[in-house]
């Protein structure tokens, strides 16, 4: 389920399924024009599987709003947390953290959450039938690993 509100009023129905809450972290710098083209580049790639990932584990997860961060992931930790405890208020069991920031992983012990780190591809053709061949494979690895919680 995504965060719409036909699908909210889905999910109010059918709560007791929905377990799990899928949060993407989404690094944004317009600091410098690589950063901004690599964020760009990697915030479309995050939306490709957090969509993709929905659809996979339709009635089983909750696709929450991109959760974005400027760099210091020292001072977001807190922020985070205190969106993780507003959905418990949910009957929420499992929350995943999904990033292809690598840096997440060394604040996984003070996040309310469990990260989901991915190596992420940096640059090419979103559309291309190889590339499309290269996230379907990810995909499915990913949806391996969240049903791994359950």
């Amino acid at each position: 389920m995504r965060w719409k509100k036909a699908e909210l009023e889905k999910y109010v129905q059918a709560k007791e399924y929905v377990d799990t809450i899928f949060l993407p972290l989404t690094p944004f710098q317009l600091g410098s024009d690589e950063d901004a083209k690599k964020n760009s580049f990697q915030n479309e790639l995050i939306n490709i599987f957090a969509n993709e990932i929905e659809k996979e584990l339709s009635g089983r997860i909750m696709l929450v709003p991109n959760y974005y961060y400027i760099n210091n992931k020292e001072e977001e930790v807190n922020r985070i947390n205190s969106w993780i405890k507003d959905m418990q208020k949910q009957p929420f069991e499992h929350i995943i953290l999904f990033t292809f920031d690598a840096g997440w992983k060394k604040f996984e012990k003070n996040l309310e959450g469990n990260v989901l780190w991915l190596p992420g591809m940096q640059t090419g053709d979103l559309h291309s039938k190889e590339m499309q061949s290269v996230i379907r494979d990810q995909i499915t690895q990913v949806s391996e690993i969240i049903r791994s919680y359950w």
